[in-house]
């Protein structure tokens, strides 16, 4: 026979029979065999309350009891145990085959016939230990698996959204000193976004897509990105098509991450009035996400000092926003915005340049 572990005799017992002496013969049994954690109770009632507190690696549970009997017992265990594995021994003097079938279907694993063969008793509870213990193991091990996805999942997520900055990042270094625009306006559309009711997947998605919206940027030349002073009509057109070469950059994709910043690169610069580029779209043909960006956008790009200009003062960017309600801006997204513009200007400070 198979030395048992320690785990074995560690295992935590239940004996329920309302015949005082049949307890007395079991515990003293199993404990004369070396298991340290036997329990039992003559009253079938406290099973239910003694299995939450202690959930027992085992119960040896008598079917003929007044009151509850065993089979009320196994249905209220059945309704608490979940998808732990409860092995469960009916004690029984029965002969009788419907018994034994009502118990199975009840949900016992074995049976012990009345009066106990201290041998096979011994073997049974041996056996039936060994699938349970068998089972926290296979448990354990998945619940550990599970915890290494997730960190594994979440470093990936981290990493990738740290490659997403970086990349959009990429392109604010061509006309921004650190870049942390991108940090402070993804941020702020995800603080806005949250306002708006977005569901907290959309919001953590707006945030992570939104730092790639400008990188077309990369495909302008500098003498147009970073010139001093208004850009003539043809450097204007050139400027515009920033939009379209995000768009071809990030391009591919169906759903996503990526594919919703294709979309924020192709319409950011659309307008609530349909003026905006490069597709003229109006109203709520913008999507809600690219509406959310856009004022978050040009707050900061207004508060930001740039080659062509100084940073505005929060004041007289506010000021801006409320302005161009209607025209540039959702209307209905301006009210929303200026309620948590305390929290965006803890970010701006927080991330400043």
């Amino acid at each position: 026979m198979t030395e048992l572990s320690e785990d074995h005799f560690e295992a935590h017992i239940l004996i329920v029979d309302d015949k005082r002496a049949n307890v007395m013969l079991l515990a003293k049994m199993l404990e004369k065999a070396g298991y340290r954690n036997v329990e039992s109770t003559t009253e079938p009632r406290d099973v239910k309350a003694m299995y939450q507190a202690t959930r027992h690696d085992l119960i040896l549970l008598d079917i003929q009891m007044p009151e509850l009997d065993g089979f009320a017992v196994m249905a209220q265990l059945d309704e608490i145990k979940g998808d732990d594995y409860l092995p469960i021994i009916v004690l029984t003097a029965a002969q009788d085959t419907d018994t034994r079938h009502r118990s199975l279907q009840a949900g016992a694993k074995d049976f012990l016939t009345k009066p106990f063969d201290t041998i096979e008793a011994l073997n049974r509870i041996r056996n039936l230990l060994e699938v349970r213990l068998l089972h926290n193991q296979v448990r354990d091990y998945s619940e550990v698996l599970e915890d290494k996805v997730r960190e594994r999942t979440r470093e990936l997520e981290e990493t990738r959204l740290d490659i997403i900055r970086r990349l959009g990042r990429a392109a604010e270094y061509r006309d921004n000193e650190t870049g942390m625009h991108v940090i402070r306006m993804s941020k702020f559309s995800e603080l806005l976004a949250r306002e708006v009711g977005m569901s907290e997947s959309d919001c953590h998605g707006l945030l992570t897509a939104a730092p790639m919206h400008d990188v077309g940027k990369i495909g302008i030349p500098d003498t147009i990105l970073l010139k001093d002073g208004p850009l003539e009509p043809e450097e204007w057109e050139i400027m515009k098509t920033h939009a379209a070469i995000g768009a071809e950059l990030l391009d591919g994709y169906d759903h996503g991450v990526l594919a919703l910043a294709r979309e924020l690169a192709l319409t950011h610069h659309e307008k609530w009035d349909g003026s905006g580029y490069p597709e003229g779209l109006k109203g709520e043909e913008i999507p809600l996400e690219t509406r959310i960006l856009t004022i978050c956008d040009v707050f900061d790009a207004l508060t930001s000092d740039r080659p062509y200009k100084k940073a505005w003062s929060v004041e007289d960017a506010v000021a801006e926003i409320e302005k161009c309600a209607d025209s540039h801006f959702d209307p209905d997204l301006v009210p929303l915005f200026m309620k948590i513009l305390p929290q965006i200007i803890e970010i701006r400070e927080e991330f400043h340049d």
